[in-house]
């Protein structure tokens, strides 16, 4: 399997530059999970980091390369919406909203 040297930005991480397997498409995955065992025995905790453009090329604005952005609050990657897909479980506005 083919790997690149990918940098990480922000959190713990931030600075090192890692050997990061690459997918079928050539691209690192868009997240990157770091299980970090706890001290005491309880439950690791997880650092999420985010793919993000490297840099863009002056001429015709392609991606360069990737690095990894620290997402501190960890949130689930966004699914695919398909056109037929049920809408969020999520309201939209606040309960106390009215139109009429």
């Amino acid at each position: 399997m083919k790997s690149q040297d990918t940098p990480f930005e922000g959190g713990p991480m931030d600075g090192r530059v890692l050997p990061v397997l690459l997918g079928m498409t050539g691209h690192p995955p868009k997240t990157y999970r770091i299980p970090v065992p706890d001290a005491a025995g309880g439950p690791p905790t997880v650092l999420v980091y985010r793919r993000v453009p490297r840099e863009h090329s002056k001429k015709l604005g392609l991606t360069q390369g990737w690095k990894y952005r620290y997402d501190p609050e960890g949130r689930p990657a966004s699914k695919v919406r398909w056109p037929w897909s049920k809408p969020d479980e999520s309201p939209s506005g606040k309960p106390d909203d009215a139109s009429g």
